[in-house]
């Protein structure tokens, strides 16, 4: 009995670093993989970035809506520069290897970056209920220094819990394999290889699941309940069609967003499915950010015209 644990201590071998599998299964499409991704975050940092340079330059976009917007796109700049980066070099040096250190640095800043924008997707359907079901206090309520405490408060909201949350994460021995199947340092696939009983940790998972991503959005469909509510009350057609328009940008992007989102994250470690969760996290980190810019530019006509008076000034 003694024998076998001295055995089985000497055998236990504690993880310095991870080797991120991502994509290692296909091994003929790495630099195919490479150029796709790349391809992507460029339009990513160019669409999002027109965002930012836009709702900034043109005066009749000096609204809170475009405000938040420019701040949400500035997010998702950061928030993708996180994780696809490093995707990259991986796949064109082919070295996986990452030190503890940075994994628990990409996995805070990763946390952070998606917490602010969940409270941000909170903060932007607020404006849309505002704007729409209290119209005229609109200018008392949004005004300038509010939507800066909004923004604020977005960031800084859980920054402290998901700090002590990341170090609770890596203050778990990994033991054994060292091999994350995964394409970036996430929670699910980290807690797999963790040693031991990891039930406790799991549990604080699932409680800041429910104040940084289900509270927020539990608040997001409050605010279009009441929406849909006073739309359906107005006589005009023409109003509630306007009214409509002004929201379903912002709802395509938070299906986006929290479909993919609560399927990875909300998944027991007994029902975790490596080939799904990295499905869903690529949607999470890559879609949303580089669907984002067309579906509020396309479906919006003064960012449009917006665009086009840009657009022109540049070419004289």
């Amino acid at each position: 009995m003694e024998y076998t644990e001295k055995v089985a201590d000497k055998n236990l071998s504690i993880v310095e670093e991870f080797i991120l599998l991502g994509f290692s299964e296909l091994p003929n499409f790495q630099g195919f993989l490479f150029v796709i991704f790349l391809v992507i975050y460029i339009n990513i940092l160019l669409g999002n970035g027109l965002i930012i340079v836009i709702t900034n330059m043109e005066p009749t976009l000096q609204t809170p809506m475009y405000y938040f917007l420019g701040n949400f796109s500035f997010v998702e700049i950061c928030y993708t520069s996180v994780t696809l980066p490093r995707m990259l070099m991986n796949l064109w040096r082919q070295e996986r290897n990452i030190s503890l250190l940075s994994c628990a640095i990409q996995l805070c800043f990763f946390l952070i970056l998606g917490v602010t924008e969940s409270f941000l997707l909170a903060v932007m359907a607020y404006d849309r209920y505002v704007a729409i079901c209290k119209p005229l206090y609109y200018p008392l309520i949004m005004n300038h220094k509010m939507c800066v405490q909004m923004v604020i408060g977005s960031w800084v909201t859980g920054m402290p819990v998901l700090i002590g949350q990341t170090y609770q994460v890596f203050s778990v021995p990994f033991c054994g394999s060292n091999k994350l199947n995964h394409v970036f340092c996430d929670m699910p696939p980290l807690m797999k290889l963790a040693c031991g009983d990891t039930s406790g940790d799991e549990l604080f998972i699932y409680i800041d699941c429910f104040l940084f991503a289900l509270l927020p959005f539990l608040l997001i469909l409050l605010s279009y309940i009441r929406i849909l509510n006073t739309i359906l009350k107005r006589p005009s057609t023409t109003g509630r069609s306007k009214a409509f328009s002004t929201c379903s940008s912002h709802l395509i992007v938070v299906c986006l967003f929290y479909g993919s989102g609560f399927i990875a994250y909300l998944q027991s470690k007994s029902s975790y499915s490596d080939k799904t969760d990295k499905i869903f996290s690529l949607f999470y980190i890559i879609v949303t950010p580089v669907f984002n810019p067309m579906i509020y530019s396309l479906r919006n006509k003064d960012f449009i015209e917006a665009v086009r008076k840009l657009f022109c000034k540049c070419v004289e």
